[in-house]
């Protein structure tokens, strides 16, 4: 049986992993193994994050809607309560870029919630 050589394969392997290393500091974006190692932890880094993302901007629309809510005489609990009682159907993400860019509209929405807990 013939003997195989790599040939243009790990060229064009460690061509691959070196350009996806460009950026990173050193001889993580010169040296093709400290390159790998980059390479393979960046992803790890990029899949974790992708998941932490969506976490972290609900958590970053809770806090918004909870300070909106509270300039308008209730709490964050009590609004999305009062919400799902009168069965209004608004996404956090719009009732925090209501309470950023349309205060007037938030608080009307916040008096929906408070006269539907109060009732």
């Amino acid at each position: 049986m013939a003997r195989v050589k790599t040939g243009y394969v790990r060229r064009r392997r460690h061509k691959k992993i070196l350009k996806a290393a460009k950026g990173a500091w050193g001889g993580r974006h010169r040296l093709f193994k400290s390159a790998a190692e980059t390479v393979v932890r960046a992803g790890a880094f990029a899949w974790r994050d992708r998941r932490r993302r969506k976490r972290d901007f609900r958590r970053l629309w809770n806090a918004r809607i909870n300070a909106a809510a509270r300039a308008n005489g209730t709490n964050y609990s009590r609004l999305i309560g009062g919400l799902k009682k009168a069965g209004v159907e608004i996404n956090r993400k719009m009732l925090a870029k209501m309470a950023m860019e349309d205060p007037e509209a938030f608080a009307s929405v916040a008096e929906i919630a408070k006269q539907e807990m109060s009732a």
